[in-house]
């Protein structure tokens, strides 16, 4: 079981970077249960995840500099363009944003980037590239103690 304490850095799926702010104790349903107290960095967000379940809630810690690695490798290899419909692709990145892994958030941006250079790409698929790059770069930037500024030109240089 991942153990988070107070000012740790943790990752939440779909939310992103977040700061453990307390580990509060609250009585549901009649139990008492500990939860992380999440100040997500990006939203200001406030979520409390259950202790005993935040591993499989995908709560995780930072990516490694070797992962930050591989999420540059993935950006800077082309894909072949997903033709099938826009709803069905839209299922398939969602799915892929869901599962809080930084790798796949960032296939989909890649593809969906490269996606945009060959058709208009639906309301849906650009708020979702958005939110696959805000969480992307948000990562990277605490992971590496970078400014967000700097990993948005080295990310956006990889696509000119």
């Amino acid at each position: 079981m991942i153990q988070f304490q107070v000012g740790d850095r943790a990752v939440f799926p779909s939310h992103g970077v977040g700061i453990v702010k307390s580990i509060e104790s609250r009585e549901i349903a009649g139990s008492k249960q500990d939860f992380y107290v999440l100040h997500i960095v990006s939203s200001g967000a406030k979520l409390m995840v259950p202790t005993t379940s935040c591993s499989k809630a995908g709560m995780r810690g930072l990516i490694s500099d070797h992962e930050i690695s591989n999420v540059f490798d993935i950006l800077k290899t082309r894909r072949k363009i997903n033709h099938t419909t826009w709803n069905r692709r839209f299922r398939e990145y969602n799915e892929k944003l869901r599962t809080g892994s930084v790798i796949e958030v960032a296939e989909v941006y890649r593809d969906l980037h490269y996606l945009q250079t060959d058709k208009d790409l639906s309301y849906g698929e650009k708020k979702m590239m958005k939110k696959a790059r805000e969480l992307m770069i948000n990562e990277i930037s605490a992971a590496s103690d970078k400014e967000t500024d700097k990993v948005e030109e080295e990310i956006d240089s990889i696509f000119r």
